[in-house]
């Protein structure tokens, strides 16, 4: 139904998006910014990129932010910044930032023209009314996101199984962090990072797996380098040599799909060495002797064998690690984007547990958060199965306490939903007719997207809420103009678990609106605004502290003020504890699991978030990927990020500087791969798998295992990864595959039509 095709957007606007971004024109140019202007205030913030959220200070001249500060007392970054963070205020004067709101054009080759903001809101609430009468309310779906601050997060779960009595909501976190979230609270019963960065400093070891720190979270990396330069060993587990790599004590290059195999073969040589703490697996553990059992066979030469790892390397990380008196395992996605992404993280966490260092000083666990908001935005209830508080839909007592909050009878909540790609599949199918998004881009995001193109075109109706045009904003029918984060205010949860504060520091232009008030605007056209009359983002955190009461996810003693006072409070931090149990201090519960420590869940009977207070080891067998390499489609293709660029890329491909440094995505490739293959360094390459392909650049490296070549996924349309990968879907968490699929490669015939937009203009 919806026509994909942009040809112009008329006088009105500009956007760059309608083509491919070369380097040169991807944005606009920032001398003005550049140029000694005195601003008139400071606003002390976050970045709007990566989960870290390293504090800032935006420089702002009347209505326009001309640069950043550093911000030397937030204690997390202390004025570090990565490059992204120093370049992220050029994108608000950005020429193809959405001023008014749009509709696609039906009847002329022009795409889209402008309507007045409250007409296109009108349209919208037509739509979803139209769509829910005829084809029932789970007819109508929604898609969020996880750099949304807390408090638009909240908005959206309510918003839709409230206003809008749909099971189907989703978020793009779906792609980030639930396979990390799903093993937390099988293992501890709590989604969460067990400590603050600071514990790193004094950790003995430090193993990092299937995270490119370097590039990916920067500031993390000079907590590793701070713990090196005070005696501690660093590992690193990743199929490429990433930055951090180059500068380990040990570096393991794991052959991707096989990270299960590899912690449990170093699990088996801890048993088999003794290097375990006895104490700790009796009094705060259940289940080691089956998974003991499970490791048995997973010798140190049967794991060599399967994870592509050489035996003695393997044996010295075991001893590394089960030798050390404090230690930290930290991972990201490398580790859970996969089928058994679950298993993957698991395996991970039974090696801690099994050398007891978690929930004391120095000794922890902690998965690398990616989006922005990831931590907060998983929690309070934009999630397909999730209520407010990290509560499930699915649970009558959950169902019961936000009901009572939101004034509604717990039958009128709807059930369960679906993850966001089966949202896409139930949409090519016909069975979902209308979709609202907002900082969701899935046509550049999920995998194997020419699936989710043609759903997006079988849509009857879709609309986005967004600051620029994503390339999947040009499906919609409507565009409404959303916010920047500067140009809001509200809370974020970073990955330490810590709440800080997000000031606004300038006002949407034109018709633009802040994400929550567009939101609350299609409730009351709707004609169901009761819940939805805020007027101001502290008032929907007041509500969610109620949410949240009694919860794991317990915000409900954190306040603005205290936010602001104490650089961050870290949940949970309840309003109040039972008799004769200390409530947690001003900044919350900054480190997880240590005795005595307030728990709702097990009663004073130990650390861990179960009745039992005791820590789960879960069984982990390995499981090879779902797609496996073969004779036709012989080589490993693994997805990452680069430095410069961020997520999908619709905010750091329209910041010059950033799009410079890294303006095209290449295909990395070893040269011994690439000598076979007749490849040289910058040759046009085609990347083939059974899906899709694509044409890009080659990049030989020496970095990278001589059967896996990378592709960065930080672009849409003819450069996009994401057509090669795979659909394939961890059955407990839903993330999708993204480190492993086959695909074959050769010397393009010729480069790709794109190729000419490359080239300099004159």
């Amino acid at each position: 139904m919806n026509n994909p095709t942009v040809v112009d957007l008329g006088p009105d606007l500009e956007l760059g998006t309608i083509r491919e971004f070369g380097p040169s024109r991807a944005y606009a140019g920032d001398a003005h910014l550049a140029s000694g202007l005195t601003p008139d205030r400071y606003v002390k913030t976050h970045c709007c990129f990566c989960g870290q959220q390293c504090g800032m200070q935006l420089k702002v001249k009347e209505n326009t932010i001309v640069g950043v500060e550093p911000w030397y007392e937030f204690p997390f970054n202390r004025g570090m910044l990565c490059p992204k963070g120093v370049k992220r205020y050029l994108q608000q004067s950005h020429p193809d930032r959405l001023l008014r709101a749009y509709e696609k054009d039906r009847h002329e080759t022009s795409g889209f023209r402008a309507l007045p903001y409250d007409q296109a809101i009108g349209r919208v609430a037509e739509a979803i009314d139209r769509i829910q009468r005829e084809h029932g309310k789970d007819a109508f779906a929604v898609l969020s996101g996880a750099s949304l601050t807390t408090e638009k997060t909240y908005l959206m779960g309510k918003f839709a199984h409230m206003c809008l009595k749909t099971s189907n909501i989703d978020y793009n976190g779906r792609l980030c962090m639930v396979s990390a979230g799903a093993a937390n609270k099988k293992a501890f019963g709590i989604d969460r990072a067990a400590n603050p960065w600071s514990d790193i400093l004094g950790a003995e070891v430090v193993l990092v797996t299937g995270a490119n720190v370097a590039e990916c979270a920067p500031i993390t990396t000079n907590y590793i380098w701070q713990a090196r330069e005070h005696g501690a060993k660093v590992i690193v587990i990743d199929p490429r040599i990433t930055p951090l790599a180059r500068t380990a004590d040990l570096f393991l290059p794991v052959k991707p799909g096989r990270d299960t195999a590899l912690f449990n073969g170093i699990l088996q040589l801890m048993i088999e060495n003794d290097w375990l703490d006895h104490d700790f697996i009796e009094r705060h553990t259940v289940g080691f002797a089956t998974v003991a059992e499970q490791v048995r066979p997973w010798t140190a030469r049967r794991t060599a064998e399967v994870t592509g790892i050489a035996e003695d390397r393997i044996r010295s990380a075991a001893e590394l690690w089960g030798t050390a008196r404090t230690s930290f395992l930290m991972h990201a996605r490398g580790l859970e984007h996969h089928s058994h992404g679950v298993e993957n993280v698991l395996s991970a966490i039974n090696v801690v547990l099994a050398s007891g260092r978690i929930g004391r000083r120095n000794c922890g666990y902690a998965t690398i958060t990616g989006q922005a908001n990831g931590q907060g935005g998983r929690e309070h209830g934009q999630k397909c199965d999730q209520l407010p508080g990290g509560r499930d839909l699915a649970n009558p007592d959950h169902r019961r306490h936000i009901a009572e909050v939101w004034g509604i009878e717990s039958d009128a909540l709807p059930q369960p939903g679906v993850d966001a790609y089966e949202i896409m599949r139930k949409a090519e199918a016909g069975e979902i007719k209308g979709l609202l998004s907002i900082c969701f881009n899935p046509v550049v995001s999920l995998p194997d997207n020419n699936v989710v193109r043609s759903a997006l075109s079988k849509l009857e109706f879709f609309a986005t809420i967004d600051f620029f045009l994503s390339e999947t904003a040009r499906y919609a029918d409507i565009v409404l103009p959303g916010s920047l984060q500067e140009e809001d205010e509200g809370t974020v949860t970073q990955l330490e678990g810590r709440i800080v504060r997000i000031n606004k520091a300038v006002e949407p232009p034109g018709e633009a609106r802040a994400d929550w008030r567009i939101i609350q605007d299609i409730a009351q056209r709707l004609g169901r605004g009761r819940g939805f009359e805020f007027d101001h983002p502290k008032a929907i955190f007041e509500e969610l502290r109620l949410a949240s009461k009694g919860g794991v996810n317990d915000y409900s003693g954190v306040t603005y003020e205290a936010v602001e006072e104490h650089f961050g409070v870290f949940w949970p931090c309840p309003a109040e504890t039972p008799e004769g149990v200390e409530r947690p201090g001003p900044q919350g519960t900054p480190r997880l699991f240590e005795p005595g420590s307030w728990n709702p869940i097990a009663n004073g009977n130990g650390p861990f978030y179960f009745a039992d207070g005791k820590a789960r080891f879960v069984p982990t067998p390995h499981r090879g990927p779902v797609e496996d390499v073969d004779e036709e489609y012989p080589i490993i293709l693994t997805t990452g990020r680069v430095v410069s660029q961020f997520l999908s890329g619709n905010q750091t491909r329209r910041i010059g500087p950033l799009v410079d440094h890294y303006p095209e995505p290449r295909i990395e490739i070893h040269p011994r791969l690439a000598e076979e293959l007749g490849i040289r360094d910058g040759d046009w390459t085609v990347a083939e798998s059974r899906r899709g392909s694509c044409t890009l650049r080659a990049a030989v490296v020496r970095t990278i295992r001589p059967d896996t070549v990378f592709i960065p996924y930080h672009w849409g349309g003819r450069k996009s990864a994401n057509q090669l990968t795979i659909a394939a879907q961890d059955p407990i968490s839903k993330i999708p595959e993204y480190k492993v699929c086959a695909v074959r490669l050769r010397r393009a015939d010729r480069p790709p039509e794109y190729a000419a937009e490359l080239e300099p203009q004159q």
